[in-house]
């Protein structure tokens, strides 16, 4: 599947022409064109090699999987590789998706997956059609900020799961292998979601030198802003980080101090237990002793079985050991 589009001047002058033709497009002055698409394989892509001049190792790169984040430059073109980053039916396990793009100085190419709506990316183009005089420049900014969007989208859904855990944390009813399962989950998806975030922060950067002639200097701002998100989204992610730690050292001391909590309760009745049966120990032995073999030894005996509990259940009460 393929999309394309042209800009002439800032204006929108066509679409959904075939990529045969994007050459014949591009040699119109003043044009940008972008080609979009989604899944292709090296000969889905021979078309547009051809047409724009794309380096056979950059193609290759465009179709093959688990690439690193990198913006490569060859004489022609530079070569982008990035990721997005979502949560998935309110998960708290963290899924991402490559989206590749050449970037000529008259045109854009992206690459992707389905998992990737590059529809929101049209959006934002044509909610700021002021800025499509900026051709490539113009292009790559909406494609960009749509992915760092994403990111802080996924760190505010990662914080909100934070939230429940925290009350699931401080629930009366211990659940510690629910909090130690969710934990591990969102560590995890906080270790994947900051390669992500600071891999994007050094193609940000690389992008924002100004030796790199495709860019207009106007789009310099929108670049900057761009990148500002992507630090933002970086401390807030390992603050995140932090807090899952925090959380984990929490629940193990919570664990300890119920632990604690439950010995004191288990010592204190194994020593009120101990006080009818070291009584009734002694009064069992055959030897005669007050009230041996009489109703007032039995009486006796139980009341001071009474007696000592009472007081022994009370002082502990008192210390809060019960």
């Amino acid at each position: 599947m393929s999309a394309t589009r042209c800009y002439c001047g800032g204006e929108l002058v066509g679409e959904g022409f075939p990529v045969s033709e994007i050459s014949e497009w591009a040699a119109e002055p003043g044009t940008t064109v972008w080609a979009d698409f989604t899944s292709p394989t090296a000969e889905d892509l021979a078309d547009i090699e051809a047409e724009l001049g794309l380096h056979h190792l950059a193609v290759e790169d465009a179709v093959t999987h688990f690439e690193r984040a990198k913006i490569d430059r060859y004489d022609t073109h530079l070569f982008l590789v990035a990721y997005d980053a979502f949560l998935p039916d309110r998960s708290a396990e963290l899924s991402t998706t490559a989206v590749k793009a050449f970037i000529a100085p008259n045109a854009v190419v992206t690459v992707h997956g389905p998992e990737f709506d590059m529809g929101r990316v049209v959006q934002r183009w044509d909610h700021d059609p002021d800025l499509a005089r900026h051709g490539v420049a113009f292009l790559l900014w909406g494609l960009l900020d749509e992915i760092v969007d994403r990111h802080f989208d996924a760190v505010q859904q990662l914080d909100g799961e934070l939230e429940r855990l925290e009350d699931v944390l401080f629930d009366e009813r211990p659940r510690p292998r629910e909090v130690q399962r969710r934990s591990f989950e969102l560590r995890k998806s906080l270790v994947l979601l900051r390669r992500v975030v600071l891999s994007m922060r050094e193609v940000v950067n690389t992008l924002m030198r100004r030796d790199l002639e495709a860019f207009d200097e106007q789009m310099q701002p929108y670049f900057v802003d761009v990148y500002d998100h992507v630090l933002r989204a970086t401390e807030w992610t390992d603050s995140l980080r932090d807090l899952v730690t925090t959380i984990l050292e929490t629940n193990v001391g919570i664990q300890g101090n119920r632990m604690n909590l439950i010995m004191k309760k288990v010592t204190s009745w194994a020593a009120i237990i101990a006080v009818p049966t070291a009584i009734t120990g002694f009064y069992g032995q055959n030897l005669p002793y007050p009230g041996s073999g009489t109703a007032a030894g039995f009486w006796t005996s139980t009341a001071l079985i009474l007696a000592l509990s009472i007081a022994l259940y009370v002082g502990f009460k008192k210390k809060d050991w019960i």
